[in-house]
């Protein structure tokens, strides 16, 4: 297992979730820590079936992220980028 970093765009640290496997886990982490994600980079981000009730993910770089299945209910997606 090793750490994993979720970064802004512009590679500022947001969170790091220790022994997450990939990303998925990672932001899986920093919803439950309940960690601020606003303007997260998760650009073509694998969130598949993730838990993301509750997460601030206001202004984040989604473009291209599979969403299939996330729980996203009570997530804040306000000015999110999901189109590119």
């Amino acid at each position: 297992m090793s750490d994993f970093t979720i970064r802004r765009a512009d590679g500022t640290e947001l969170f790091v979730a220790h022994g997450a496997e990939d990303v998925r886990a990672a932001v899986e982490a920093a919803v439950k820590s309940r960690a601020n994600l606003s303007g997260a980079n998760l650009s073509r981000a694998n969130l598949s079936g993730a838990y993301l009730s509750g997460a601030n993910l206001s202004g984040a770089y989604l473009s291209g992220a599979n969403l299939s299945g996330a729980y996203l209910s009570g997530a804040n997606l306000f000015g999110a980028n999901l189109f590119g």
